[in-house]
């Protein structure tokens, strides 16, 4: 493991780094991939990727590159945005980039690694994120570990030739539910 921040069974978390970006990038420009995500519609270069990374504020974003224990293979990325110190709350985002390796588990638990060291590192008290309602496998995942539907924005995104809900997802410290 290089440079490992926080361990799972089958995965663990660490400090994403500017050299990431060779990879990342081209997860970002692949429709399925895209799909879930905010920046769908925006193309995506090497050179993109290394200035979102060297724009990320440690005090208020922390990213993770997840990496497989067994080979070391970077599959995706998770992160800790807008964190707000006073308030105690987050922005949640992940990506398992790496189409090959979806359905093993790992977005579940970097879910879990990433909650944890909001709640227990970081003192965080509360974690929201936003989820397309056509998400049907990330909705599954992020109510199955605790995440309740706090609103909706209804018709917010045009996705493949359709408006879309979005739906804003909330935890609080204690919610998280224990992996069965």
């Amino acid at each position: 493991m290089r440079n490992p921040y926080a361990i799972g069974e089958t995965i663990y978390l660490r400090p994403i780094e500017p050299a990431d970006a060779a990879e990342c990038h081209s997860w970002l420009n692949n429709t399925e991939v895209r799909r879930g995500l905010a920046t769908r519609t925006t193309p995506h270069t090497e050179a993109s990727s290394r200035a979102f990374i060297a724009s990320l504020d440690p005090a208020r974003d922390q990213v993770f590159a997840i990496m497989t224990r067994g080979d070391g293979i970077h599959v995706g990325t998770c992160g800790l945005h807008e964190i707000d110190a006073t308030s105690r709350h987050a922005r949640l985002g992940m990506v398992i980039g790496r189409k090959d390796h979806w359905g093993r588990g790992f977005a579940t638990e970097a879910i879990v690694l990433l909650c944890q060291h909001a709640f227990e590192t970081l003192n965080l008290r509360r974690l929201w994120l936003s989820c397309y309602a056509t998400n049907d496998r990330a909705l599954r995942l992020y109510r199955r570990l605790g995440f309740e539907v706090e609103g909706r924005l209804r018709e917010h995104a045009f996705i493949e030739g359709q408006y879309v809900d979005e739906l804003q997802l909330g935890m609080l410290r204690g919610e998280l539910r224990p992996l069965v």
